[in-house]
């Protein structure tokens, strides 16, 4: 149990960290501050958190078993 919950951690963190990173990659050619693109990239990887979560835990937890 413990496993499938660090591996899901690794997962769901993982896949955010991407998002958040696309995010800051996507404003590099435009005209924003630094506070707009680092505030713009944390709220991605919260909402990615939020949202894959629920979706990766159970899909680990499947697999694993």
């Amino acid at each position: 149990m413990k496993n499938t919950n660090l591996i899901s951690a690794i997962i769901y963190t993982g896949i955010s960290l991407v998002a958040a990173g696309l995010f800051i990659a996507g404003t590099l050619p435009g005209h924003y501050t630094a506070v707009e693109r680092f505030g713009g990239a944390a709220w991605v990887f919260l909402l990615c958190m939020i949202i894959s979560m629920p979706i990766i835990i159970p899909l680990v937890r499947r697999k694993m078993q």
